[in-house]
């Protein structure tokens, strides 16, 4: 059994296949970091990837068996391990990224040609990226016709349950150790990682039933706030596998159905039942999202390094190395982008609306390059995934799949007043501005100077002016890419 982002025991497809087939089953992990290229896992990435496998190889002993890891080329790694052990069948479940199915494809006809069995499911999706088309046959490349074409036929089947392991084969190959891969830090600068996660299956489901609990059924109206708890932070563990998406939508339905059934039972009101309907339906097209973003990706490769929208192959992105380090360090001068970089840089993650206000400040404000912004993403997040950055970045700069407009430019003074209306998220992140009224806190240097003093805010010394002019950035933005979008048809 070939793991690799599906490092979960149950609901995993191609597991639950080679148990049943009735043999021991080899359980193995193949540590190639030069095999995704230059999207190999960023540092935030390979610290999750650490405490996963850790994770899953303590679930494996607890059942007698264990996580044999191994590093280099994984079609000779698993030709090598084949030969060794004698084994007659090859079990995983697919990727979906470019240099994944180039990895699958060349490994499976590898090994037809040895006579070994192989077989591949689907454990990291709801359905095949290339399952759904336009009435042309095309693929979408816009989000709400792919969710309701994908809804008229989805049913996703429900999840099963955690497997027993059996002992390996006493000809098993010797494992690495896991500190051998050195994915976790030399210097450690993840302790802002440990304090706000559990990585690994069983930390998977706690998050889950956390938010399933206390947080589904205010989702619509909370989950654009990230001063509130209000979201699931399911997605790193959705990225490794540690939970899959058929558990998490089948969660979601049944505490629907349970919440109706309390309803009825005290003679609710039809509007709350309704009210939670939504809750749910806004939460699961969420992980539509997610679905869009790898039908994107497998239909359009080379989007992960290309503009969809060619338009923007020449587009004339900005060289500033010291407003790039700005906006990576948090040091901007506009409270709400600060925020969300800093919490990016302490827990390796960000919250969603954030993360569209960073990414319109960086691509629009500042006229640096998508590209920019999702490498550094992708180094930063314990969530980082190549379809889902890809898609986010490409929105955000109006040059991807269901991009935003051109001319939505997010003003982050008033997306700050919005969504964080008290600046709890920023007081949070941003502690310098921590003693400010609420009504300066998303835009200090308009603040009066006694309110900064008495704040203890001194801008250009403790706490920087803005690098730049939103109005001015603004009109700047909108004459380039009103320039660049005119210029070739989409």
């Amino acid at each position: 059994m070939w793991f690799r982002l599906d490092l979960r025991l149950s609901d995993n497809r191609a597991l639950a296949a080679a148990i049943s087939s009735g043999a021991r089953v080899i359980p193995v992990y193949i540590h190639d970091p030069h095999e995704a290229g230059a999207w190999s896992p960023g540092a935030a990435s390979r610290w999750w990837l650490h405490q996963s496998l850790k994770s899953l190889d303590q679930q494996l002993a607890e059942n007698g068996s264990k996580l044999i890891i191994l590093q280099g080329d994984s079609h000779d790694e698993l030709i090598e391990l084949q030969e060794k052990t004698g084994a007659t069948r090859l079990f995983w479940n697919r990727r979906y990224d470019p240099q994944g199915v180039r990895r699958d494809q060349r490994v499976e006809a590898a090994f037809k040609e040895r006579g070994v069995k192989v077989e591949t499911f689907n454990s990291s999706l709801l359905h095949e990226p290339d399952m759904v088309r336009t009435a042309d046959g095309n693929p979408f490349r816009v989000f709400t016709p792919f969710w309701n074409r994908l809804l008229s036929s989805l049913v996703p089947e429900p999840p099963l349950a955690a497997v027993s392991v059996p002992a390996m084969p006493p000809k098993a190959v010797q494992s690495l150790p896991l500190d051998e891969l050195k994915l976790e830090p030399s210097i450690d600068w993840a302790h802002g990682l440990r304090g706000s996660w559990e990585p690994g299956e069983a930390g998977a489901q706690k998050r889950l039933a956390q938010f399933v609990g206390s947080g589904l059924f205010s989702y619509s109206t909370a989950r654009d706030r990230p001063d509130l708890n209000g979201i699931s932070m399911l997605s790193p563990h959705l990225h490794f596998g540690e939970i899959g998406p058929r558990q998490v939508w089948h969660s979601a339905k049944s505490a629907l159905d349970a919440a109706r059934k309390r309803d009825a039972r005290a003679a609710a009101n039809r509007d709350g039942s309704s009210t939670k309907n939504i809750d749910v339906e806004v939460f699961l097209k969420e992980l539509g999202w997610r679905e869009f973003a790898y039908h994107v990706l497998f239909n359009f490769p080379d989007t992960c390094d290309q503009p969809m929208r060619k338009q923007f192959s020449d587009f004339a992105w900005r060289q500033d190395p010291p407003a790039l380090r700005a906006w990576q360090r948090g040091k901007t001068g506009y409270p709400i982008v600060d925020a969300g970089m800093r919490q990016l840089w302490h827990m390796g993650w960000m919250h969603n609306r954030v993360r569209m206000i960073v990414g319109s400040f960086l691509t629009k404000d500042l006229l640096l390059s998508w590209n920019e912004g999702a490498k550094w993403f992708w180094d930063t997040l314990v969530d980082a995934d190549l379809a889902s950055n890809t898609l986010g970045w490409q929105w955000c700069a109006g040059c991807g799949a269901d991009a935003a407009p051109y001319f939505r430019i997010f003003n982050p003074v008033l997306q700050g007043e919005k969504f964080d209306p008290d600046g709890h998220y920023i007081r949070r992140w941003v502690p310098e501005l921590a003693a400010l009224p609420s009504k300066w806190i998303h835009k200090p240097w308009q603040a009066p100077e006694t309110v900064l003093e008495k704040a203890g805010v001194k801008l250009g010394f403790n706490y920087p002016g803005p690098i730049i002019d939103h109005a001015f950035a603004r009109k700047r933005a909108l004459e380039a890419l009103h320039q660049c979008t005119a210029s070739v048809p989409s």
